[in-house]
């Protein structure tokens, strides 16, 4: 929800600003080797044109397993009425990403004649995404694929997985009255040999200050979610989730914390609703 940028390029200068967030993730606590997501971007629209830009930088660790992604994205906006009530954009996303196995794995003697780590592809990969996001005066709908090249080595069994994804995701911001705004949200998640994942949110803003909400991820997850303006441009926010599958016996549940800074340039030319 609050970093579209990372999985859709359309997204990008969306804002009509530029917009920095960083975000941790730390995925089944009391798990060893359990998951760990870091991503840093930045996007921004570019003055009096109709294009943005943005960057992505994400590393994602699973064990022994480290891997690294970088990503620059270019977005297209085609506004649909006069108001900019309506907007239609199309994005782009280059980059690579970069497998790696911890230097305590390699390192360890023991290891030292297994045939499949000499043969592990550390090298960057190149690949590409696409995406469009439609926004109207209070919904927006986003659809994308951030990586469309599937990477596979058929003569070693010891591998990253690097598939492609889809994600579709949307939301509405209800104004309720002055002080209190509602926002229910989703996403879809497609990937090819993997079940479908469904995360459904509600969100309420209270005085232009403070996000209070859930989640719930079909089969998976309960959520809680809370994201408080520090200051103008600042906001700081956090996320609990409490498992609901076996693992639930094991983990005390995932952490998420995210940081967000705006900043009021170039000036935006729209005076719509900040969808986020």
């Amino acid at each position: 929800m609050y970093n579209t940028i990372s999985i859709n390029p359309a997204y990008a200068g969306s804002r009509e600003i530029m917009v920095v967030n960083a975000l941790n993730r730390n995925q089944w606590a009391g798990i060893n080797g359990a998951p760990v997501t870091q991503t840093l971007s930045a996007h921004t629209s570019i003055p009096n044109t109709k294009f943005g830009v943005g960057l992505s930088f994400i590393s994602d660790k699973l064990g022994f397993e480290k891997t690294t992604y970088a990503y620059a994205d270019v977005s297209y906006t085609i506004r649909l009425n006069q108001y900019d009530a309506y907007k239609l954009a199309f994005g782009l996303k280059f980059g690579a990403s970069k497998y790696d196995l911890d230097q305590d794995l390699l390192n360890d003697g023991t290891n030292a004649s297994d045939p499949f780590l000499d043969l592990v592809n550390f090298k960057w990969s190149p690949n590409i995404g696409a995406g469009i996001y439609f926004r109207g005066e209070s919904f927006y709908l986003g659809l994308s694929s951030p990586k469309l090249i599937n990477y596979k080595e058929d003569n070693i069994e010891y591998v990253s997985l690097d598939r492609v994804s889809y994600f579709f995701n949307g939301g509405y911001l209800l104004d309720v009255n002055k002080n209190l705004k509602f926002k229910p949200t989703f996403l879809l998640k497609y990937t090819e040999g993997a079940p479908v994942s469904m995360d459904l949110s509600t969100l309420f803003f209270i005085n232009e200050k403070l996000w209070l909400g859930g989640s719930y991820r079909f089969f998976d997850s309960f959520g809680a979610i809370i994201n408080f303006k520090i200051f103008d441009g600042l906001s700081m926010g956090y996320a609990y989730d409490y498992i609901t599958t076996d693992l639930n016996s094991y983990s005390s549940g995932s952490h998420e914390f995210m940081l967000n800074y705006e900043f009021v340039f170039p000036k935006p030319k729209c005076k719509c609703k900040d969808l986020y």
